[in-house]
């Protein structure tokens, strides 16, 4: 028998607990829909990110990954796929080589340069670090100094913000004194002026700009643009205009037809009408006719424009637009499969200057001199495609080949395609940008090679990662080439003769 306060005690908290009970049983339905609900999620993300215990530690023959800070899947995506280049790399590391000798060197943070090189040699592997997850937080910041306000948590462009990088890095460049004042006795004592120089400078010549600020970087290129004229056929003077890279639309599907990326390398070079164009020759045809003093008016014509690239670089980013408009005005994403292949023949979309007048021999003579990537601006001159016998076909379909030069090992398999043997402008395929969503909100991932071996720093990996922010795993060449590119990056291949003439230049 309890005491009257005890009991009145004991019998609340026999009330409280069959209360809790009571709200338990009820509760129970809805705790089994929210367990369900955590259940699906962590299922989602464990898909999309793979299991959180496994990023601790990163395996041998994997990449560091990257921390997504918000939305900053557009920035790793991008980062992943140029530390797949060899050669982008390299041109930074020739470009930031003058801040090591600068006399009065301001902070690292302050220069693009420094802060790309710095990550994309950590992504290849190519700095020595314990983290497996790395913070590209630094890449934004030092942006911001050039005036770009890039919000970590709003999705972005990827394709947008390679331009951002492409357009900084040149205007970091065209930053830099050109020309030393007369007056900075220490650049005037430097072994590489000579006085000759010197003396061009108090008479106000310019001196000769060093060489790491006459290189572009390696995604630079041009393209040509040639106008026609239909009745006279008149040729214009060839216009260039540089190029980042190409931007190809994807023309429309037939059915039953793949799409591949010849298709959309085709479409944009495809031939145009311009009417309503002044043609200077047919109005100088005009006036040789009429009578002197007589008012000739400008003859107008048609004319056909067709694009070439005129310079192809020794990195080549293709982006392929996504983006349409529905007869509305809202924007919808292209989900077609474009066919794309591990290696890439540009030598039909190259420009070549009409031969009219010349020689086989000296033909000949000028295409063995044929420069490459990275040097001076010559052309070869080779007959044009529009010269070539009407219903001749492009020797090389990229992205229409068969499934046994897709398994090709890391090598390209010349002896399949005899009349291929020797193509000049050859690109291997080095990293895949993929979107996954729609206009409104998704996420990119990337497929890149895997870096080389430090045992052989030239050779190229056969072995292919997919990265997905901080997830690092790796994926086959069939994957790669399976998914809906958004961003490719290709890198050149040069045979042997013309990795030797590189290196005679070198020498020069």
């Amino acid at each position: 028998m309890l005491p009257g306060g005890a009991a009145e005690a004991d019998g609340a908290v026999r009330r409280a607990l069959r209360a809790g009970a009571a709200a338990r049983s009820k509760a129970m339905p809805n705790w089994g829909v929210i367990g369900g609900a955590a259940a699906a999620l962590a299922a989602g993300l464990y898909v999309l990110w793979g299991p959180v215990g496994g990023r601790r530690r990163r395996r041998r023959g994997l990449v560091p990954g990257l921390l997504n800070l918000g939305n900053t899947c557009f920035m790793n995506s991008l980062l992943q796929g140029l530390s797949s280049c060899p050669s982008f790399i390299k041109w930074l590391e020739e470009f930031t080589a003058q801040y090591k000798t600068d006399q009065n060197p301001s902070p690292e943070h302050q220069y693009l340069s420094l802060t790309l090189l710095r990550l994309l040699r950590a992504l290849s592997c190519q700095e020595v670090t314990e983290d497996d997850v790395l913070d590209a937080s630094c890449l934004l910041e030092v942006l911001r100094m050039y005036r770009w306000q890039i919000s970590s948590f709003e999705e972005q462009d990827a394709h947008e913000l390679f331009h951002v990088l492409t357009s900084s890095l040149e205007d970091e460049r065209d930053r830099q004194p050109r020309v030393t004042h007369l007056f900075d006795v220490h650049s005037l004592e430097q072994p590489e002026i000579t006085q000759k120089q010197i003396s061009c400078r108090t008479r106000g010549s310019l001196p000769p700009v060093s060489n790491h600020w006459k290189s572009q970087h390696p995604f630079h290129g041009r393209l040509t643009s040639n106008m026609v004229c239909k009745h006279c056929e008149h040729q214009s003077p060839v216009r260039y205009d540089t190029f980042d890279s190409l931007s190809l639309s994807i023309p429309a599907a037939v059915w039953g037809r793949p799409l591949t990326l010849d298709h959309c390398l085709l479409h944009f070079i495809s031939s145009e009408s311009v009417k309503d164009v002044v043609c200077d020759n047919c109005t100088k045809i005009q006036a040789e006719g009429t009578l002197k003093g007589q008012s000739i008016e400008n003859q107008r014509t048609t004319f056909v424009k067709q694009l070439k690239l005129g310079k192809l670089p020794q990195c080549l980013c293709i982006h392929l637009q996504r983006l349409s408009w529905s007869n509305q005005g809202t924007p919808l994403k292209r989900h077609e499969h474009v066919q794309f292949n591990e290696f890439l023949i540009m030598d039909i979309y190259k420009y070549r200057i009409p031969v009219h007048k010349a020689s086989q021999n000296e033909l000949n003579q000028k295409n063995s001199e044929e420069t490459t990537p990275g040097t001076k601006d010559r052309i070869t001159v080779k007959p044009s495609d529009a010269e070539q016998p009407s219903g001749t076909k492009p020797l090389f379909m990229n992205g229409a080949c068969s499934s046994s030069f897709l398994m090709s090992p890391g090598t390209f398999p010349l002896a399949a395609f005899p009349e291929c043997s020797s193509p000049v402008y050859l690109y291997r395929l080095m990293a895949v940008v993929v979107h996954h969503g729609d206009m409104h909100s998704g996420h990119f991932v990337t497929y890149r090679r895997s870096p080389p071996s430090p045992k052989n720093p030239l050779s190229v990996s056969s072995q292919w990662l997919w990265i997905s922010d901080d997830t690092v795993r790796k994926a086959s060449l069939q994957e790669v080439l399976s998914s809906s590119a958004y961003l490719l990056f290709y890198e050149r291949v040069h045979s042997r003769a013309q990795h030797q003439s590189l290196e005679l230049r070198a020498e020069e």
